[in-house]
């Protein structure tokens, strides 16, 4: 048995063994550390002593030196007084066993150091030392960001033929640690040193760990999907929100929620979607999203937006559409995209695009940046195909250090007007993650686009071969770029940074679990708030009947107004249209419903008679909830004879509340607007098998004649061969019309009237007399009150609007009366 003595001060061992190299092929070299290594955490430090043990006075132990107690002391302070007292009264002593005839352990059980789940007594290579790395130097956490943009691009978008020289194709490259020409070696080989200590720790031990390291872990996803919501919200907020409500140089909105152009944004690889769940949160049926993702488990999945109307989004996969791949990879699928992006969009394109690719590299992180390479590129090019001018676009990139990557990045420098790499504080420090955010495209890229169309060719035919494109850009080129080159390595290196102490971190975290951040429930406080997104939980939008739900939207009771019926409008009542300017009218082709949407296709419909009684609509077609619209339910038919098919569609007449939002109290042609945007955004022309939804088409009265024009007489199947009347739509498809609904737009005692002199038409106060060019607020008609003052010219037997009929009953009003009758009360 080993005298105390022999032992030697263990302080002193302590401090040899910090000064010993940490890494795993040092370790490996030094069999001393990892021999000490597993009792390195039963030492206290320095700095802080304990008291020994409390000993009964026996004889043996009256002969210890002063040198041997000391020694004892330092041996067992690791252990508290507590402890150190109960071993006395235990009868423990120094190098004898436990028990009446000492036979028991003569030293301390020390306390497990296992790992995680795996075998006892294993040691983990790369946690014997310390990285060397001081990471408690780490600026205090802040919800507040700085951006710093590459500086503007003076260069002209380079041509097709200077592009076609620039693609370099050599033997393909699987390592990153020679890739110093953007980044320093020292950094490139520390952060890659650091990722590599991870490599044999247990997955939840790691994420335990960074979990209690990192100050912003807790914002999670807030009430959304998933994390990337919060990235997203976080990058608009940074970004002074130029996603969600772009503007143009002079900063005016691009779009208008109360005009009609929608705003237009695309996702790609960004399944199950919680980009899409944000933009869609922060403007509902202001957007429309179009998105494309590969097919699988990771494809979008709309049906857990809780918190934003997914009817608003329409994934396309590519080629085939709803019934493609999604692989961006396949020059097919962009191509298709593009088109349907531009069919949706007027050939205009997205306001902008977002991007979130990634795929799993276990086992390969270092080289994540070289296996995601095309995936990169297909984001890149995907921008440039589907944006318009103007647009913006943001990106996921991983690390930045090949020639081919920083070329990407080059080529957007060159193509859009402002360029950053930003790291939101929602994006875990230790991780390679970064965004590139691209504003305001240039024109003038189309050579960019097919040139990266042409790359991307190429990466596909050397797929299973030992060659690659290793250049998009000439590196000579590139480094020629100060300000571009400069730029690049400061953003890589201050990256580089900012990863090595967060991976030294949480290595210190996994060391020390009594290690936590004690600001994470603060800084989640404090983001959420200057975001701008609320602080609840995330939770299943509650279900609701029709009845309640309808109530619940109409802020009250159902009111008279709402159960009338339309005044026929014959020869008795026909002066109450004579303040023509007053009415618009629209061309009927059913009954008159109520269209409550509680979301997807659950929506029901109500004739406007008491009681008040909802018919599930058997219809494939979606709608966002707290939906409530005046519509009809029209056949629809296109062609003629036995070609001819049929259709039910919904058509709009005037719109109440539009998605939660409540627009009674608007003008008729404002509410009209309001329900084609919000009908574009909800439409799915990728999915023909669904009902159509369109507006109305409306028609002032004073222009009834255009009306008459779009009238035809055409045989229908069920006509026995006798043509009917029939009317046609913008969209080349026609229904048998069955009146027009006339519609007072204006408040009374207010009307409109036409100045001959000034050639203008103004509003007059029939009680007060005053006139005005501007619309006085009380003189716009809320809903209630075109509803109830709604008049319907029946166009039934015996009513002649069109030349062909022959059967006229005198008695009922014909199209020469209305228009004569139009004619003398109204001549500009």
């Amino acid at each position: 048995m080993k005298r105390r003595g022999e032992l030697g001060d263990p302080l002193k061992r302590k401090k040899k063994r910090c000064e010993e190299p940490s890494s795993d092929d040092d370790n490996k070299s030094h069999p001393a550390a990892s021999q000490d290594s597993s009792q390195s955490d039963s030492f206290s430090d320095a700095e802080e002593p304990r008291p020994g043990f409390s000993m009964p006075l026996l004889s043996q132990h009256a002969l210890q030196t002063e040198e041997s107690q000391e020694s004892s002391s330092n041996k067992f302070s690791i252990y508290n007084s507590v402890s150190q007292k109960l071993m006395a009264k235990m009868g423990f002593r120094e190098g004898e066993g436990l028990g009446k005839f000492g036979q028991g352990r003569k030293e301390i059980v020390e306390a497990s150091t296992q790992r995680g789940r795996r075998g006892l007594g294993l040691t983990l290579r790369g946690f014997q030392g310390e990285l060397n790395v001081d990471w408690q130097d780490e600026p205090e956490p802040s919800a507040v960001e700085q951006v710093d943009w590459f500086p503007e691009c003076s260069t002209e978008i380079p041509d097709a033929d200077e592009l076609r020289d620039w693609m370099t194709v050599g033997m393909r490259k699987l390592k990153i640690e020679d890739e110093t020409e953007f980044c320093s070696e020292d950094l490139l080989h520390s952060l890659l040193r650091c990722k590599t200590v991870f490599d044999d720790l247990e997955g939840e031990e790691m994420r335990r760990a960074r979990t209690r390291a990192n100050p912003y872990e807790t914002i999670r996803g807030a009430f959304f999907l998933n994390r990337a919501a919060m990235k997203m919200a976080n990058i608009d907020h940074v970004f002074d929100y130029m996603f969600t409500n772009p503007r143009d140089p002079q900063g005016k909105p691009l779009t208008r929620e109360r005009e009609g152009e929608l705003l237009y944004f695309g996702d790609v690889c960004a399944g199950p979607g919680g980009f899409s769940e944000y933009v869609l949160w922060r403007r509902r049926w202001h957007a429309k999203g179009f998105g494309m993702t590969l097919r699988g488990p990771n494809d979008f999945k709309l049906e857990d937006f809780f918190a934003a109307p997914s009817e608003l989004f329409e994934p396309y996969y590519g080629e085939g559409g709803v019934e493609g791949d999604g692989d961006i990879t396949r020059p097919e699928n962009i191509s298709a995209f593009r088109n349907f992006v531009l069919e949706s969009t007027e050939r205009r394109g997205l306001h902008f695009l977002m991007a979130d690719g990634g795929f799993s590299v276990e086992g390969q992180e270092n080289i994540q940046e070289i296996l995601s390479k095309q995936l990169l590129l297909c984001q890149f090019l995907t921008a440039l195909s589907t944006l318009r001018t103007g647009g913006h676009f943001v990106c996921k990139t991983f690390d930045l250090f090949t020639p081919f990557s920083v070329g990407l990045v080059y080529l957007l420098y060159l193509c859009f007007d402002r360029v950053s790499l930003f790291k939101p504080v929602t994006s875990r420090p230790a991780n390679s993650e970064r965004y590139i955010v691209c504003r305001g495209l240039k024109p003038g890229s189309d050579a960019v686009r097919e040139y990266l169309f042409a790359v991307n060719l190429k990466l596909n035919q050397l797929r299973n071969t030992e060659r690659d494109v290793n250049e998009v850009v000439p590196l000579e080129l590139m480094k020629g770029d100060a300000d571009f080159y400069q730029h690049m390595v400061t953003s890589n290196e201050s990256h580089c940074a900012v990863q090595i102490k967060a991976l030294a971190k949480i290595h210190a975290f996994v060391l020390n679990t009594a290690l936590s951040e004690a600001k994470q429930a603060d800084i989640r406080k404090e983001c959420m708030k200057l975001w701008g997104i609320p602080d609840r939980a995330r939770v299943t939008p509650a279900s609701s009947d029709p009845r309640t739900k309808f109530c619940e939207l109409m802020k009250g009771s159902v009111s008279e107004s709402l159960n009338s019926k339309p005044t026929p409008l014959n020869a008795s009542t026909i002066d109450k249209v004579h303040h023509v300017l007053d009415y618009r009218c629209i061309v009927g082709g059913g009954e008159q419903l109520f269209l409550l949407g509680l979301g997807k296709s659950q929506m029901y419909t109500w004739d406007g008679k008491l009681p008040l009684r909802w018919k599930k609509l058997d219809f494939k077609t979606e709608l966002p909830r707290d939906t409530v619209l005046s519509v009809e339910i029209v056949q629809e038919l296109k062609g003629e004879g036995k070609a001819q098919r049929r259709i039910s569609a919904i058509h709009v007449l005037d719109a109440l509340v539009l998605n939660g939002t409540d627009v009674r109290d608007q003008h008729f042609n404002q509410r009209i607007q309001m329900a084609e945007k919000f009908v574009r955004a909800v439409s799915k022309p990728s999915r023909p098998e669904m009902n159509p939804i369109r507006v109305k088409e409306v028609y002032r009265l004073e222009e009834m004649e255009k009306i008459f024009v779009r009238l035809e007489m055409k045989v229908t199947k069920s006509s026995g061969g006798v043509p009917r009347l029939s009317y046609t739509g913008r969209d080349d498809r026609h229904f048998l019309p069955t009146g027009l609904y006339i519609i007072k737009t204006v408040n009374d005692p207010w009307t409109m009237a036409y100045s001959k002199n000034s050639k203008r038409k103004f509003f007059f106060n029939k009680l007060t007399k005053d006139s005005t060019y501007d619309l006085p607020p009380n003189a716009v008609a809320p809903f209630h009150v075109c509803h109830f003052e709604r008049l319907f010219w029946a166009w039934e037997e015996g009513v002649k609007v069109h030349d062909s009929q022959t059967r006229v009953d005198p008695e009922k009003l014909s199209k020469e009366d209305v228009l004569a009758f139009i004619h003398q009360h109204y001549q500009p």
